[in-house]
């Protein structure tokens, strides 16, 4: 089961449950096995609503800018990674992309800033964070493709309709709009643009 909670707010619950880039979650759950953090913006990297989420062994794992302050936060259970990596934490396997902005200053490839595709049940996740269409993720190959749409910081719905069409991908899901930005139209709209793949609407 996956939700999309807020933004870019997902839960993904199957024999483990996983939060990424936890946000504006409205009560304190403490269930999440597992919460990645795609950037240290601070709708990505909410040490309060991490907080929320977390339990005692909880796995936290976030891009190198944040280690510092994760640490001081979360001691040590914080795991750093960084772009075009594979890891295996217990029995998780996961790898990381390059996320960034290619005409934007928002979101530099220099940071080094990640998405994840995250394998669960023989199913594997593609969240991909707060990136342009950008030529290092056009050949992925996932089950769930989890898409900022918004604009502004990320692409657009128009170019995020064309990473989908490029992607290998059972089914894609719109995020990053309908709160900080973009509208709950782009949805509709990136949809229609989608071909040949299911688009689910979670927000």
């Amino acid at each position: 089961m996956i939700d999309v909670l807020c933004h870019s707010s997902i839960r993904i619950e199957e024999d483990k449950i996983i939060y990424v880039d936890p946000f504006k979650i409205e009560q304190k759950y403490n269930d999440a096995d597992y919460i990645f953090c795609t950037h240290s913006h601070y709708d990505h990297f909410s040490p309060e609503d991490i907080e929320k989420v977390k339990k005692e062994d909880t796995t936290i794992i976030v891009p190198r800018d944040i280690e510092e302050q994760a640490r001081n936060i979360f001691n040590d259970n914080v795991v750093i990674v960084e772009p075009a990596k594979e890891y295996q934490i217990k029995d998780l396997k996961f790898k990381t992309t390059y996320a960034y902005n290619i005409n934007k200053k928002f979101h530099p490839k220099e940071n080094k800033w990640v998405g994840y595709i995250i394998e669960l049940n023989n199913k594997k996740y593609y969240i991909a964070g707060d990136t342009d269409n950008i030529e290092e993720i056009q050949n992925i190959e996932c089950d769930i493709a989890l898409i900022p749409i918004g604009g502004t910081f990320t692409m657009d719905y128009k170019e995020s309709a064309e990473l989908a069409n490029t992607i290998k991908a059972d089914i894609v899901i719109p995020t990053h709009y309908g709160s900080i930005v973009g509208e709950k139209e782009d949805a509709i709209k990136f949809k229609e643009l989608v071909k040949d793949k299911k688009v689910e609407i979670l927000i």
